[in-house]
């Protein structure tokens, strides 16, 4: 039987012009007018856009069916690796630990907690109930009061990020009528537990609008409490760990403000910290009684200290004048994080690309790292609710090494291993290998690269490699633990991450060497890895799969257009690809927050020069493109399914290569794609199936053998 043919959008040009600069848009009929009640009902889509989503999907699930087992055994492998009733270390709060699992088959989590010391378990809130009967459902987060007598959760039911607040009485496990809709899932409660602070979406989908809710009064009443009047800034909330203080937090990519919520006082507006300033980040912490004074603890890029410092500033008048130095700037010393505790406090800092935690006593001021010894690992904090403790948690994790939970005693600095990640159908991470290695650009910088493959496998060219990246917004993708990666792995994969500019590996200049004017160092980075990889004998181009996603599919699509050669396949799930049509939409959710980042073409001539030169779509060409697979999802507010939908049309019109273009669009999620722990690993066994069959690696995987 012949294969089907693939569809072919229909072409509807439109035309435009910005900056003396004509712009043609064959497909932009696939972007729906009311997008913004789509997003809310998604049976409201065109039923053309529609037709032409459905007849990619069909095409995508024609080329997938001779995989159908191949798919089948990669769920079943992953599935096996995750443990089904799997749970999270209780945290203490007061009378109670609280924590979440997984029952076996389930889907979703169970928000759980246990009465102190040797309570049973009570069922707070099950996820699994919640879902019943949705095609789509998300539990964002739950919080309890601090009397523990209720329980907010947020759930979003369209994959569009829009959380529905609802309030349980945990007493009697029934909910109370003042349900709250369309808010971003931030929950922050009153010390009295009688008000909830939250987040509302504007007309436009931004989290501009901080309100407070009075328990047992309607939603319709709720005050208004701070409004972010500029569109460039989104808001959260946030909590000091001394829980004296609410955070309302605004900011973009480069510039960030705090407001203080007094929570003792349920009437209270924000008080400002510090007014913003071009380029000037901070994050706020507090101490109440730090060498006998209440203070702010701030963390900040203030004054120059670009991979930032640690300042204080007194709790009554925190304006910038009143900024003092606690741990000074170092150039090529991130800080990440801080947390504040009675009598330490704990910092998350980056140098040389690998993490490391600092303990500092606030007393004397005396500093202690806790050290590891793998070449490429992950870290991280986790503070927990109290704030009068010598106690705190960290994560440790490799390529290797599953996701263990440690227990650190500030003061005495004894560690004690809480949980190891447990991988039931068996894990022995001496048969792999982890490795550092520096690619060289072509600028002289040299670009960190994370891998892990097979024990004993022979390095001489001959392995598949997926390389993964992402490179925006300072974000760093840690060298973890996947249980999912493994089944490629034991398939001879080789898989690797590529830290190119973009990101913090290397301190905040890493990060803004890969953003506006410099933002094609992110692409040629990449692309550096890759032929350093080659290079070395790890692989060759026909044996490459590039993967990534959102912003990190805009890298995809830019090295697809710069170096097709370089790839057997590329996979972009949600692909930011469409840039300089989107930031030229200031209507869109994120577009205005998004200019710090890319730069604002349509005030800017530069900018939107700059953006043409490399946005993916605006650059397809006539070219033997690598197999390509992209995936998108309906509801998504973050990078809109018209996005990847324009690109796989305009490069099914370019390809002069017999490789198979795909794109699949969930038509029941958004940026997350599905919302299930099972159900995404459909999606997984899809993008590894593809991988593998674009390579010519579909033998069955390699067990390790019995000892």
């Amino acid at each position: 039987m012949a294969a089907p043919e693939p569809p072919r959008a229909e072409r509807r040009p439109t035309t435009r012009t910005v900056h003396g600069v004509t712009l043609t848009d064959d497909f932009a009929w696939l972007r729906a007018g009311n997008w913004r009640e789509v997003m809310r009902d998604p049976s409201v889509l065109a039923s053309d856009i529609r037709a032409y989503l459905e007849a990619e999907n069909a095409y995508a699930d024609a080329y997938f069916a001779p995989l159908a087992e191949l798919r089948r055994t990669l769920v079943a492998e992953m599935r096996g690796r995750i443990k089904e009733d799997d749970s999270t270390v209780p945290a203490p709060d007061g009378a109670f630990a609280y924590s979440s699992r997984h029952r076996d088959g389930g889907q979703h989590p169970l928000a759980c907690r246990k009465a102190l010391p040797d309570g049973a378990e009570e069922i707070i809130l099950d996820g699994d109930k919640e879902a019943e009967g949705k095609a789509y459902f998300h539990l964002g987060p739950w919080r309890h009061t601090p009397d523990h007598r209720r329980l907010a959760f947020a759930a979003d039911e369209q994959g569009s990020e829009l959380y529905g607040i609802r309030i349980r009485d945990l007493a009697t496990g029934t909910d109370l009528p003042d349900v709250i809709r369309e808010t971003t899932g931030d929950l922050l409660w009153s010390a009295d537990g009688s008000t909830l602070y939250y987040i509302r979406r504007d007309g436009e989908h931004r989290p501009s609008k901080v309100y407070r809710h009075v328990l047992g009064t309607a939603p319709e009443a709720d005050v208004l409490i701070y409004e972010e009047p500029d569109k460039g800034f989104f808001v959260s909330l946030g909590e000091t760990q001394s829980r004296a203080f609410g955070l309302v937090s605004c900011g973009d990519h480069q510039t960030s403000e705090v407001h203080l919520l007094d929570l003792a006082d349920p009437a209270a507006t924000p008080r400002l910290v510090a007014a913003r300033a071009p380029g000037v980040r901070y994050e706020v912490e507090h101490h109440p009684s730090l060498k006998g004074e209440n203070l702010l603890v701030i963390l900040t890029n203030a004054d120059d200290a670009e991979d930032f410092k640690i300042v204080t500033a007194p709790t009554a008048a925190p304006e910038r004048a009143n900024w003092h130095d606690l741990v000074p700037h170092a150039p090529g010393r991130m800080i990440l994080s801080h947390t504040v505790f009675a009598r330490h406090m704990t910092r998350l800092e980056r140098e040389g690309g690998l993490p490391r935690i600092i303990v500092r006593d606030l007393d004397s001021g005396a500093e202690h790292a806790i050290a590891f010894d793998e070449e490429a690992y992950a870290l991280g904090l986790s503070p927990g609710f109290a704030f009068d403790t010598a106690e705190v948690r960290f994560t440790y994790a490799s390529m290797t090494t599953p996701s263990e939970v440690w227990s650190y005693h500030m003061a005495s600095r004894a560690r004690a291993l809480l949980k190891r990640q447990e991988v039931p159908s068996g894990h022995d991470p001496a048969d792999y290998v982890t490795r550092r290695i520096m690619a060289p650009a072509a600028d002289g910088e040299s670009v960190p690269v994370s891998l892990i493959y097979r024990k004993g496998m022979p390095l001489d060219g001959s392995a598949p490699l997926l390389l993964y990246g992402y490179g925006a917004y300072g974000i760093t993708i840690p060298a973890g633990f996947s249980t999912g990666r493994l089944s490629l792995v034991d398939r001879g994969f080789i898989y690797a991450i590529a830290h190119v500019r973009g990101g913090t590996d290397k301190g905040w200049r890493w990060y803004a060497q890969g953003k506006l004017t410099h933002k094609t160092n992110t692409f040629t980075d990449f692309i550096a890895a890759a032929e350093h990889l080659v290079r070395e004998k790890f692989t060759t181009p026909e044996r490459i799969v590039a993967h990534g996603g959102s912003a990190g599919g805009m890298l995809m699509g830019a090295v697809a257009n710069m170096r097709p050669d370089l790839f057997a396949s590329i996979v972009a799930e949600v692909p930011f690809v469409d840039v300089l049509t989107t930031m030229l939409d200031d209507t869109l959710p994120l577009t205005p927050p998004e200019w710090p980042e890319w730069g604002n073409p349509i005030a800017d001539p530069d900018a939107f020069t700059r953006i043409l030169r490399y946005s993916p779509v605006d650059n397809v060409h006539r070219a033997a493109y690598p197999a390509i697979f992209a995936l998108a999802g309906l509801t998504d507010p973050r990078v809109t399914y018209w996005e990847p939908a324009k690109w796989v049309a305009r490069l099914r019109a370019a390809d002069t290569s017999d490789h198979p273009i795909l794109l699949r669009t969930n038509m029941d999620a958004g940026h997350g794609g599905a919302s299930g722990r099972f159900d995404r690993l459909d999606e997984v066994a899809l993008v590894y199936a593809f991988a593998l069959k674009t390579v010519g690696a579909l033998a069955p995987a390699r067990t390790p053998e019995p000892a």
